[in-house]
């Protein structure tokens, strides 16, 4: 009977301590589990470094052997022109030309004299051709190109059909400066959860996991609106550029 009771006695205590071990490693189990979530963000204003600027001119004529005459004349004075702005040889990349043939569509005339909605149909008339060529400028020297595409239209003067495209600017070292926002977006990050932690009587653990936002391109002064893929600006010479991240921490 003794013998009995000690056994009872010894398989209670075992399931005593057990209850104990399993509730320690419940309670360590979920306290590892609480997490803070924040998301760092960081900005930086910079200046482009490089600028693409587009002009097209064109020619129209009844034949094709004339219009290319022409077009290709107004190619040098183009290429002229440009040079003696300072744009360098380098700098410019001529396309290839465009050749577009005209209609024109012709009513039949009984149909319009009596006013008729329906009438035989007529094939439309050939109106020559049109010819389109595009230069492309591409520079570091944002001010020289600007000026240029200001006064470029100068060349009407001159008997070219000239359209000149608003300058696209870029910015050649866009890695560096995503990494540089990155470090500073996580350390805006690290700042907002350990603030929590100060301030709910918890210590910052160890990050869990980190998802990067989409970077965005925004432009001084425009209203440009933040998109799900990004916003790239290339309209305006001065941006800003942004990223945010998402970083899930450990506390205890």
């Amino acid at each position: 009977m003794l013998k009995q009771n000690l056994s009872a006695l010894v398989v209670g205590v075992a399931i005593i301590c057990t209850a104990f071990v399993i509730a320690g490693a419940y309670k360590y189990k979920f306290k590892g589990e609480e997490t803070i979530t924040v998301t760092g963000l960081a900005e930086k204003n910079f200046t482009s470094n490089l600028v693409v600027w587009k002009c097209e001119y064109s020619r129209k004529m009844p034949d094709l052997k004339s219009a290319y005459a022409l077009l290709k004349n107004d190619e040098l004075t183009v290429a002229a022109y440009l040079k003696g702005k300072g744009i360098k040889a380098s700098e410019l990349q001529v396309s290839s030309i465009e050749i577009e043939k005209n209609f024109i569509q012709q009513k039949d005339e009984l149909v319009v004299q009596q006013k008729f909605e329906f009438g035989k149909s007529v094939a439309p008339r050939f109106d020559g051709y049109t010819l389109k060529q595009k230069i492309t400028v591409q520079s570091a020297d944002i001010d020289k190109v600007e000026n240029v595409s200001r006064e470029v239209t100068a060349l009407i003067e001159k008997g070219i059909e000239m359209n000149s495209l608003p300058p696209a600017y870029y910015y050649t070292d866009l890695s560096q400066l995503k990494i540089g926002l990155l470090a500073n977006a996580s350390a805006d990050a690290k700042l907002r959860a350990e603030t929590i932690a100060k301030n709910s009587g918890s210590q910052l653990g160890s990050i869990r996991k980190a998802n990067m936002g989409v970077f965005q391109i925004t432009g001084d002064h425009d209203n440009d609106s933040y998109e799900g893929g990004g916003t790239f600006n290339t309209s305006s010479r001065n941006k800003t550029a942004s990223i945010t991240i998402k970083i899930d921490y450990s506390v205890h």
